[in-house]
């Protein structure tokens, strides 16, 4: 709990740094806390459970989605698997978010519904740094299990900076047949449009019952200049709390910086937690 309020953190990155390109780890400690990498993670460059957990719950973090990410043309290989450790040492603070990449996997269902039979809370797609289109038919196989299953889509809207990202494929645009032929399907916009694409990112959360901005990568404070010709007390009830940690200096500041934003009183705690409580599958703070 943060100041009375479940927190989720729904953006989170803890891989193993031997699989990574070295512009992650550099953009790691940019970004993040100094001294990060050396506390949580071993020598080897596998995570710490203990490290991990015991950092999250002073940062008063209920529960964590935990990332992974296979794109070799930009950031590495974030893998799966590599995830299941952090889970089983705490399977309530930590939840994992299955990847999949069409130019990787096939037949993309079957990756998919293993990495689902294994807890993941939700499929997140990176068509940035993976160097493909959100509305790929490829694609297409994937939405229709989560579809069955009642799980959300993450998807990356936002720019990178990453050599070998093509910002291009962030256009949350291109979503647009997605939730046509998959009007069902929970969408959520994961760094909500950074760069270009606030406005479009906003009007499809406001519009659509079913799509969501996740707020990671945001700086707080100018949440409100980024949304500027949106109403932000009716966006921020779409809006769920993420990081992007270990790139973010620390997630308990973020999450009050977010509640000073002077949002309704019930929108706060919608945004720390409830929405993404109601959005993903299977987490539970208690």
């Amino acid at each position: 709990m943060l100041d009375g309020h479940v927190l989720v953190d729904a953006h989170v990155h803890v891989p193993t740094l031997t699989s990574l390109a070295p512009a992650w780890v550099d953009w790691a400690r940019q970004f993040g806390r100094p001294g990060v990498l050396e506390e949580v993670w071993r020598p080897d460059g596998t995570p710490d459970p203990e490290a991990l957990d015991r950092l999250f719950a002073e940062e008063g973090v209920d529960v964590a989605l935990l990332f992974c990410e296979y794109s070799p043309k930009a950031t590495g290989y974030q893998l799966f698997d590599d995830l299941l450790p952090l889970v089983e040492a705490n399977p309530r603070r930590f939840r994992p978010v299955a990847n999949v990449n069409p130019h990787l996997h096939f037949p993309i269902a079957r990756e998919l519904e293993r990495q689902l039979d294994l807890g993941a809370a939700a499929l997140k797609i990176h068509p940035v740094h993976g160097g493909f289109r959100a509305d790929d038919a490829a694609m297409y196989p994937a939405y229709a299990v989560l579809v069955e299953r009642g799980v959300p889509l993450v998807v990356h809207c936002g720019t990178s900076s990453f050599p070998g990202s093509t910002n291009a494929y962030a256009d949350p645009q291109l979503l647009d047949a997605v939730l046509r032929d998959f009007p069902d399907l929970h969408v959520v916009l994961a760094h909500g449009g950074r760069g270009w694409w606030y406005d479009a990112a906003a009007f499809l959360a406001v519009s659509r019952p079913t799509v969501w901005i996740e707020l990671s990568g945001l700086p707080p404070k100018r949440l409100p200049e980024y949304y500027a010709r949106f109403d932000l007390g009716r966006l921020a009830r779409k809006w769920i709390y993420g990081t992007d940690w270990p790139g973010v200096p620390g997630q308990a500041a973020n999450a009050r910086a977010v509640a000073s934003l002077g949002l309704p009183d019930d929108v706060v705690p919608l945004v720390l937690g409830g929405n993404a409580l109601r959005v993903y599958r299977g987490l539970d703070p208690a």
